[in-house]
């Protein structure tokens, strides 16, 4: 709403009132993105390398390398890094927080790097970052098409689940709406990736303490299906660290895990822009159209609708006696 992404048709406090909104907050939007992709995607590639301690040939060689195979992964392989980090950067200066999840994604058989709103990753109260939360909850939604291949390559269990059910937060609900969708139209399951420590005691690797450890845990909401329970950190490391897959982008740090982005730091403004504009306009309107009293010894012909700029009407009164009347 503060966006001014539609007109508003209002009939208050008379028909045809302005409408329009203040774009302060899209501007600010759209140079803060428009900016932070020039600074991240120069001409030379995004990624560059830093060698760290003394400079060799060798090392020199094994930089360019790297940096050359990283930009050739991000530009060319993963065709969908660039547009999803300009949809990450307009939903991080929007509401100051904004995900990006790196995987191997097994039905391209390559690593991805996909944008994920703020509104689809769930963490405990309380917690500072990802990594020492021990929780992560990604909400997915998948189609059954893309469900049924995920389950025939064996990344989730084969298992009959029903059809989709539909399960809408408020959230959802609202963005669907001022995207000009229906929020009871949508045909996707609604998955539950969960990164979580457990104790699993049927887990070979299970810790002889009672230590619970990383597992990824994958459930379809409306059944309570589990689909996929994985172990999630790597086999060589003896601490058993977590494996996060998840980064966290801040615009402005906050006091706790979430951080501030523009609607907070300008919304008003944008708010407060929206209401004079339009009170420039309504007064603009009311001075080419005012309104007032008359007796009702004066019959207007068609007062019953108001009258337009440069519009003249007849009245039923004597000659030379419209002013006293």
């Amino acid at each position: 709403e503060l966006l001014g992404l539609k007109i508003e048709e209002r009939s208050e406090p008379w028909e045809g009132a302005c409408g329009v909104y203040h774009p302060l907050l899209s501007e600010a939007l759209v140079k803060f993105q428009s900016e932070t992709m020039m600074a991240t995607f120069p001409a030379q590639g995004p990624v560059r390398t830093q060698i760290v301690g003394r400079e060799t040939p060798e090392k020199k060689e094994s930089a360019k390398r790297v940096q050359d195979d990283m930009n050739y992964q991000l530009t060319d392989v993963m065709k969908e890094y660039r547009p999803e980090h300009e949809r990450m950067l307009w939903g991080l200066g929007l509401s100051g927080n904004a995900f990006k999840k790196v995987y191997y994604d097994p039905s391209l058989e390559r690593q991805v790097s996909l944008f994920v709103p703020a509104e689809d990753v769930v963490v405990p109260y309380g917690v500072s970052d990802l990594q020492s939360s021990s929780r992560v909850t990604h909400v997915m939604r998948k189609t059954p098409n893309e469900l049924k291949k995920l389950q025939v390559a064996g990344f989730y269990r084969n298992v009959e689940i029903g059809d989709p059910v539909d399960s809408f937060d408020e959230v959802e609900k609202k963005i669907a709406e001022k995207m000009g969708f229906r929020a009871s139209t949508d045909d996707r399951y609604k998955l539950l990736e969960m990164h979580v420590n457990l104790v699993l005691e049927d887990d070979k690797y299970a810790d002889e303490d009672g230590i619970a450890l990383p597992y990824v845990v994958t459930i379809e909401k409306a059944t309570q299906t589990a689909l996929a329970i994985r172990r999630n950190w790597n086999p060589e490391d003896d601490t058993k660290a977590k494996r996060n897959h998840f980064v966290h982008y801040c615009y402005i740090p906050g006091f706790g895990f979430y951080a501030f982005g523009l609607i907070h730091l300008i919304g008003a403004f944008a708010k407060s822009g929206t209401s004079i504009i339009r009170q420039l306009v309504d007064a603009g309107t009311l001075s080419n159209l005012p309104g007032g009293f008359k007796t009702k010894g004066l019959r207007v012909k068609g007062d019953d609708t108001p009258i337009s700029p440069a519009e003249w009407r007849d009245v039923d009164i004597a000659s030379g006696t419209m002013r006293d009347n």
